[in-house]
């Protein structure tokens, strides 16, 4: 999510704490009482980890909407193949009702008795074998449809307990991610209540200084479909973060991700988690531009190699879709699509 979380300090962070620093001197020097670090720190911390929940929260709700998706395809196709055998049982009911009452209009005569006023004993036989084996064929069937309707209805009673399962557990989310929007709100205020030099101090560190980055430089992607996810991905520069979106007018970290190589013809999973195997695991001191860096030891956050040691990413709400440094916080895995 934001590149402000960093738990190993980068260049950018030691630059930001010694603006601090030099603050705090400054305060000291003309007689200030209170240090300005303690509750730039204490804002910055809190922002931080709220930035963290948020995004982990925003994951959750991303998986549970995709699951949700896809147990609706199965109860869809649960659904026509009960409409299907349904048919079948129909038609056999047709079919078994027509013979009965063929068998009633004909008096329902015995068998041994039939046989003894037949004009042609070899034919009734033939006759007779004929209906065991239709009327025998017809019972079986029947009894295996039914038993196949019984199962479906199992199966789709099964589908939508789960899709209503992940309904609840959706809400859920949902409702985890509206606490979380409070808590950025109360932190926006307090971050607001700063004085603008402290402000302006967490907002260089918030950046990364990606003002100095230098550009991403010539390095080339491992493939065609990377160098195509890269260019839609530089295409996004500036686009809002959103919550759960995936494009194009607005993204989250993995909605990005999936985007950039939609536009490349991959279909990636909707996830951080589940983009980290979407394709082979390499160093990354070996990462090209348009592999996937997944962040911290849960896989929550996601970016894309740039090259140049800088990924492209969808940071947080409020910062739009930028550059920042690979290092920006810890490095879980890179992916080659």
């Amino acid at each position: 999510m934001g590149s402000h979380r960093r738990l190993a300090p980068s260049g950018f962070d030691r630059g930001a704490g010694a603006a601090v620093s030099v603050l705090s001197v400054a305060a000291a020097a003309v007689g200030a009482v209170p240090s300005v670090a303690a509750p730039y720190d204490d804002t910055r911390a809190t922002l931080d980890r709220l930035y963290e929940q948020a995004e982990k929260a925003t994951e959750a709700y991303n998986e549970a909407d995709e699951r949700a998706d896809e147990l609706r395809d199965e109860v869809g196709t649960v659904r026509d193949r009960i409409a299907r055998g349904q048919h079948r049982v129909n038609t056999l009911r047709d079919s078994l009702g027509s013979l009965a009452g063929a068998q009633y209009r004909e008096g329902g005569i015995d068998p041994s008795i039939a046989l003894l006023f037949s004009d042609d004993p070899d034919d009734y036989l033939d006759h007779a074998s004929r209906l065991d084996r239709l009327t025998a064929h017809h019972a079986g069937e029947l009894r295996e449809l039914r038993h196949a309707m019984r199962e479906l209805a199992q199966d789709r009673e099964e589908a939508a307990g789960k899709l209503h399962e992940l309904d609840r557990s959706r809400e859920a989310v949902t409702a985890h991610k509206k606490a979380v929007e409070r808590k950025l709100a109360t932190a926006r205020r307090l971050l607001n209540s700063l004085p603008e030099s402290e402000r302006d101090a967490y907002g260089r560190a918030s950046r990364s200084g990606r003002g100095g980055l230098p550009g991403p430089g010539g390095a080339t992607a491992a493939s065609g479909r990377g160098s195509a996810a890269v260019a839609a991905a530089r295409s996004a520069l500036g686009k809002p973060y959103v919550w759960g979106a995936n494009g194009p007018s607005g993204f989250d970290c993995s909605g990005l991700m999936q985007w950039s190589y939609a536009q490349a013809g991959v279909s990636l999973p909707r996830t951080s988690q589940a983009q980290r195997y979407a394709g082979r695991q390499i160093p990354l001191s070996e990462a090209r531009p348009g592999d996937l860096v997944v962040y911290r030891g849960d896989a929550s956050h996601v970016g894309m190699y740039m090259g140049n040691g800088q990924v492209i990413h969808a940071p947080y709400p409020g910062a739009p879709v930028r550059y920042d440094p690979v290092g920006m916080m810890p490095v879980s895995s890179v992916t080659r699509v």
